[in-house]
């Protein structure tokens, strides 16, 4: 494990450019979808509820720079457009699976959920 001081996270630029890409409200969703198998972009936009058009195509860019994602374009009528996850991608899912993980068992400590709510 990297040990580092205060001043040198906040320097540390491959690790914030990590963070701004995780962090990203439909981002996880989108490696967790993608994790089980590959989806066109239309399956993509059903299976994420609340995701428009726009910000879908633009995650998808995102990861696809970070070669997360790979795009296959497939000779058809229309065309067609496949997205998966890369090898490098697939190594988000454990650390995200970790969060998700972390943030059930914290949930109500942590101030993600009402004290009434987790006791029910």
């Amino acid at each position: 494990m990297i040990e580092l001081g205060h001043d040198e996270v906040i320097h540390q630029c491959a690790s914030r450019q990590a963070l701004v890409l995780i962090s990203d409200k439909w981002t996880p969703l989108v490696v967790f979808v993608l994790s089980s198998r590959t989806h066109r972009f239309s399956e993509l936009l059903r299976r994420i509820e609340g995701i428009s058009q726009k910000m879908l195509t633009q995650t998808l860019r995102d990861l696809e720079r970070a070669n997360c994602v790979e795009r296959t374009v497939i000779p058809s009528t229309p065309v067609a457009v496949e997205y998966s996850l890369s090898p490098l991608g697939r190594t988000l899912v454990g650390p995200l699976h970790g969060l998700i993980n972390w943030a059930n068992e914290y949930a109500s400590e942590a101030g993600f959920l009402e004290r009434d709510a987790a006791v029910s």
